[in-house]
């Protein structure tokens, strides 16, 4: 039996209700959702495979699962190879030649169809990616350290083809020329993400190994070049990481294989219901960002109109904290584990995500007598370096803001 460790929310529902649900041909997802919504077993990776099925990744038929998973994961491999691998040099003796240098295509080439121009415009992108997954939980050792299942497809010495990190490496572009960045999202990081002070102080792993921040690196590379219309934005690092993360530690060694290709694609399904945060041009629409925030201030004004007063009357807007709780799905706010729990419920809930504006109410009304004493410092203190480290409590009152509706 675990223990209530302080900062960790209670244990989930018994590992035997899962399997029962799982267990059948057909998964019940009312049933599967409710179950989540409580908490998920890490136990026999009961949790990945509950977030793939959450996450629309695997049908509910567990008949197609085995089908499935091989058409995705050869689809994630072709991925690599047209995208990773070409553009990178390869040895010419394995038979493929230098193409990227012809008489009509070479770096200086202005058209903008050219080969090389295309890769000069994906460095840019690559940098900024690069910056912010090489931060990713710097208090946690797990991002830095080698991962057991290194791509093959890239690292195989008899290929030296060019790694995503060689490539960096190699590039003198200056990476002011990505202005994607979003107010709010890491201007004000959390206290809990100390970045070291610079990246020489990571080490270098040998040739053959690449660390887990390396796997995220091409995830985000391959999602900005299958997604131009928003390619890579500040922040999907942090959205990427605790699914990887998850994956990537799966007790069943046969899906930890494949912890990349299965984050790439429930990434994929996630940004596809939560992109509409990270385009600037959507903000004041009513699927943006704006509208969201504005929503926390309503929802909280129905539930505790004295607090919503106070947070207007000192002009505390709910941007400039409610972004980033918003956008990053709190995982700014909270240790990955508890983070982690958080998604459980997150994920499970079938209204997509009205339950986080739920947890982002529960989360002023729980600091409100503080809020109302405090000046509009210390409250923008007490916001943007959230007090409470108890999740368990935070979705419980989350949860009887719910049940009052």
């Amino acid at each position: 039996m675990s223990r209530n460790v302080p900062g960790t929310a209670r244990p989930p529902r018994g590992i035997a209700d899962f399997q029962e649900v799982l267990g059948e041909p057909t998964v019940a997802l009312t049933k599967l959702r409710e179950l989540c919504f409580s908490g998920i077993p890490f136990d026999g990776g009961l949790r990945c495979l509950c977030w793939k099925i959450l996450l629309n990744y695997l049908p509910l038929e567990k008949a197609l699962w085995s089908s499935l998973l091989k058409k995705q994961r050869d689809l994630y491999s072709q991925f690599l190879k047209e995208m990773i691998i070409q553009p990178g040099i390869a040895k010419a003796n394995l038979g493929v030649s230098r193409e990227d240098v012809t008489l009509e295509d070479h770096p200086l080439n202005p058209n903008p169809d050219s080969r090389w121009n295309t890769y000069f415009k994906d460095n840019e992108v690559l940098l900024q990616i690069d910056k912010d997954v090489r931060r990713l939980y710097p208090d946690m050792a797990f991002f830095q350290r080698p991962t057991d299942y290194p791509c093959l497809l890239i690292l195989d010495p008899q290929n030296e083809f060019e790694t995503l990190r060689r490539r960096v490496e190699q590039t003198t572009l200056k990476s002011q020329t990505v202005a994607r960045n979003r107010s709010g999202v890491t201007n004000v990081s959390s206290p809990l993400k100390s970045t070291p002070s610079s990246l020489s102080e990571y080490e270098v792993l040998p040739n053959g190994c690449e660390a887990h921040w390396e796997v995220v690196e091409r995830i985000l590379f391959i999602y900005a070049k299958l997604n131009p219309g928003i390619a890579y934005v500040q922040g999907m690092n942090e959205i990427v990481g605790p699914l990887y993360y998850t994956f990537a530690t799966d007790p069943n060694s046969e899906w930890k294989e494949h912890a990349e290709a299965d984050t790439f694609f429930c990434f994929t399904n996630l940004m596809s219901e939560i992109r509409d945060n990270f385009i600037k041009s959507l903000d004041d629409s009513q699927c943006g960002i704006t509208y969201k925030m504005e929503k926390v201030y309503s929802t909280l004004k129905e539930k505790d109109v004295e607090l919503y007063l106070k947070l207007q009357e000192q002009n505390i807007k709910p941007q400039f904290f409610a972004f980033r709780w918003l956008t990053l799905l709190l995982s700014q706010e909270f240790l990955l584990p508890d983070v982690i729990r958080i998604w459980d419920s997150l994920f499970a809930d079938d209204k997509r995500f009205d339950f986080l504006l739920l947890v982002c109410c529960a989360m002023l009304t729980l600091i409100r007598d503080q809020l109302l004493e405090g000046d509009f410092t210390l409250n923008m203190r007490l916001l943007q370096d959230y007090p409470i480290s108890d999740v368990h409590l935070i979705l419980k009152k989350a949860k009887e803001l719910q049940d009052s509706k």
